[in-house]
């Protein structure tokens, strides 16, 4: 079963659903250790087999964003013709003190919110009301972590804006929320907020009564290999949201109700 499990936990798929993760939880199972195996397995261990989606810990955060400024750093234009010039390292530092981040990740239904905060003696991670240092190397998909007391060593692949983390023999497929990425890509039209091609919703970021302010994503799309960010038209109300996460829409579906104010 050792075997089993670490052969599992080896697989890295990314781009398609599987099944790893459900028969990770089958061979780890009382009933699959008992050989008590039957065609009502499955219904007999439901919960344990189907529990709801683990929280997103420290350490998986920390491997995002290690991926995220990795990446980043990585995209930068240097300029032959100018080596010296400030836009070449894009660093954190400031004149008169240090710099703070926010970043934002979908989860499923949930948005994950970061803060990074940069000085000249080092960065912080704060996130769920949590905080530590923070400092990452990274080599290819191969990242390592220090959190202070806790570090973490796992494997990020970037598809686009998803971040899939593997770490502690879980994947967890994070979005990356980019305001600068999607500024102005709001669909609305008398209050109809709409698909712009046909697509799958990957992250929904409100709810029912949200009060949201203008340019503040509300949901995510996936459509022709390429992510979709809905923002909202102006300030106001989500009064529904029509899409769940993992559902198909059609190219001119309405994805969410707004009454603006």
């Amino acid at each position: 079963l050792a075997r089993m499990r670490q052969a599992l936990a080896a697989y890295h798929v990314v781009g398609l659903s599987t099944n790893v993760a459900f028969l990770q939880r089958l061979v780890k199972s009382e009933a699959f250790r008992t050989a008590d195996l039957d065609t009502g397995l499955i219904d007999r261990n439901e919960k344990t087999l189907f529990p709801p989606p683990a929280p997103v810990g420290m350490e998986i955060i920390a491997l995002a964003v290690a991926a995220l400024l990795d990446r980043e750093a990585r995209e930068l234009r240097i300029d032959a013709a100018d080596p010296h010039s400030p836009w070449t390292h894009g660093g954190a530092w400031r004149l008169n003190g240090g710099v703070s981040r926010q970043l934002r990740f979908g989860y499923g239904d949930h948005v994950l919110d970061v803060t990074l905060n940069t000085n000249a003696r080092g960065s912080t991670l704060i996130y769920a009301d949590q905080a530590a240092p923070f400092a990452s190397t990274c080599q290819a998909d191969d990242l390592r972590v220090n959190l202070g007391t806790r570090r973490a060593h796992g494997q990020v692949h970037c598809d686009r804006e998803t971040f899939h983390v593997f770490y502690g023999g879980r994947h967890v497929a994070l979005a990356w929320l980019d305001p600068l990425a999607h500024a102005g890509e709001a669909e609305g039209e008398g209050g109809k907020l709409t698909a712009p091609m046909p697509g799958k919703v990957i992250a929904v970021m409100v709810e029912a009564g949200s009060t949201v302010t203008r340019g503040t994503p509300l949901l995510v799309m996936e459509a022709m290999k390429m992510e979709h960010t809905i923002s909202a038209p102006a300030d106001g109300v989500v009064c529904e949201v029509l899409y769940r996460v993992g559902e198909q829409v059609a190219e001119g579906a309405q994805l969410l109700a707004f009454e603006g104010k």
